[in-house]
């Protein structure tokens, strides 16, 4: 496949800033296609208004706002002066992957799928819960233009470094979130829609997020909505598979009636050890909890049936398995048929399961 090089130099432009990027513009400078154009006059815009909107207290009515307010309060940012990017070394960055080596195995065959989906015109990455991104898929043609703008491995796109954007929003908020181009806190001279969601582990825990970066006039009505579903999709499935993984060869049962990874894991005794994040929120679950034990049919009933409803449950499980015949389920669990009859009366079972 021939690799079309794009004559601009991206990194010289941006780090110039916007004068002389209206410089350049004058003399003819070609720029990637979907660059666009950032007069001073829209730079100053949005500068004076997320001051404004910080002064005026919308952070109550705003996750956007309340992003810039922390950015202003906590960080010690200003919109008008952008910080220089932090970037992790090769090192850095091979320790980050190995942390995440697990999650990763598990999630890279569905981000992979979601890729061949998303179009062109679509950036995503695999971000740690530090913000770093791990690995990113984009189209080959961009990807010295996408490079520059840091949308690639090792750029650390936190909040307290880079200021309102997806990644770095998403894990704070710790929920899906959309930040459109004129949503970031800094000014950027290229349009970019970011579309994430966070990604939970086995126990719980924020592991990272994934993310979809629109660039361009890719952006169009319909498009991005159903994207950012595919995305939150997506997180949902990698979690759900390293739940999978992680307690493998026990079961695993799905909290009815709920959609996405409300999961638990039991062990033979129908002891509950595990629980997704989605379904520990469900049911009220703690970590204090699964650690010291927790029966599941408990979570569900009054946990009050006692050896009479354990005894119950083994004659339903004996009859169920010997398909109502009475005389094989006796023989399985080793008690006389008589007595076995007698049982079933006393419960009042029906031989047919």
């Amino acid at each position: 496949m021939e690799i079309s090089h794009r004559k601009s130099n991206i990194a010289e432009i941006f780090a110039a800033g916007p004068y002389m990027l209206k410089r350049r513009r004058r003399c003819g400078s070609r720029r990637a296609p979907w660059m666009g154009e950032a007069p001073v006059t829209a730079r100053d815009t949005h500068i004076e208004r997320v001051r404004d909107s910080v002064a005026r207290g919308d952070a109550s009515r705003s996750l956007h706002a309340a992003s810039w307010r922390r950015c202003i309060s906590l960080y010690g940012m200003d919109p008008a002066e952008p910080r220089p990017s932090h970037v992790l070394g090769h090192a850095e960055l091979g320790a980050a992957r190995e942390r995440s080596e697990e999650l990763l195995h598990a999630g890279v065959p569905v981000i992979d799928r979601l890729f061949r989906l998303a179009g062109s015109g679509v950036c995503l990455l695999w971000a740690d819960e530090e913000g770093v991104p791990l690995q990113s898929w984009d189209e080959e043609a961009d990807a010295v233009d996408l490079r520059h703008m840091g949308l690639c491995a090792g750029t650390d796109w936190s909040e307290r470094h880079e200021g309102t954007n997806g990644i770095g929003t998403c894990l704070v908020e710790r929920r899906p979130l959309i930040v459109r181009d004129d949503q970031h806190f800094f000014p950027r001279e290229a349009r970019i829609t970011c579309l994430v969601a966070p990604i939970f582990d086995h126990q719980g825990s924020l592991r990272g997020a994934l993310n979809a970066t629109i660039y361009g006039r890719n952006d169009v009505s319909g498009r991005t909505e159903l994207l950012f579903a595919a995305i939150c999709d997506a997180a949902q499935e990698i979690e759900a598979e390293y739940f999978h993984q992680a307690f493998e060869g026990l079961r695993i049962l799905s909290v009815g009636g709920r959609r996405g990874t409300a999961l638990l894991a039991v062990d033979r005794d129908e002891i509950l050890v595990g629980a997704t994040r989605t379904a520990r929120a469900a049911l009220g679950l703690s970590d204090s909890l699964i650690d010291t034990g927790c029966c599941v049919t408990d979570l569900f009933e009054d946990g009050q049936d006692g050896l009479d409803g354990a005894e119950r449950g083994v004659l339903r499980r004996a009859l169920a398995r010997q398909r109502g015949n009475v005389t094989a389920a006796a023989r399985e669990l080793d008690i006389s048929l008589a007595t076995m009859k007698r049982k079933i009366q006393q419960h009042r079972l029906r031989r047919k399961p």
